[in-house]
């Protein structure tokens, strides 16, 4: 079976009753995990994202604090699971802002916690990776907003 196009896709959402797409929805919701924790980010979250942000910060703080400082090898696969998590909340999201303030908690993060990123090339370019996305979600903000955050960045780059 071949999906259909987004626009396709559109046109039958507009024709239809809001009884017919709730319980597509719902059905939606059913296969898959991801779909789920979309919808409950659309409909709970969204409103108010100041929440969200906080509530993700908080799973990025007790993550971190489980994270295997003993082991380099555990702290990358921890530090990698987190990354993934994050990176998935962040697309739920897709505004900027909150991309630009996660990752820079998360790097803080990491620095606070003296987890060795130094250690090896492995964590170092994850960090780097991080940056990389902080700066580029960064340019795309307002003057405004970039003054804000600006020292922050400027933190997060100056661990490397």
């Amino acid at each position: 079976m071949k999906a259909a196009s987004l626009v396709d896709i559109k046109k039958e959402l507009r024709e239809m009753d809001s009884e017919q797409m709730a319980a597509m929805l719902l059905r939606l919701a059913k296969f898959k995990k991801d779909n789920k924790e979309l919808l409950t980010y659309l409909i709970f979250e969204a409103p108010d994202e100041d929440a969200y942000i906080d509530l993700i910060k908080e799973y990025v703080d007790d993550a971190l604090d489980e994270v295997n400082t003993h082991s380099y090898y555990y702290a990358k696969k921890n530090i990698r699971k987190i990354l993934r998590q994050l990176n998935k909340y962040i697309r739920y999201s897709g505004e900027k802002r909150t991309e630009l303030e996660l990752l820079l908690y998360f790097c803080l993060g990491v620095q606070k916690r003296d987890i060795n990123i130094h250690g090896g090339s492995v964590l170092k370019n994850m960090y780097q990776s991080q940056v990389k996305k902080i700066k580029a979600a960064y340019g795309k903000l307002h003057a405004d907003l970039q003054t804000d955050y600006k020292q922050e960045v400027e933190k997060a780059e100056d661990y490397l």
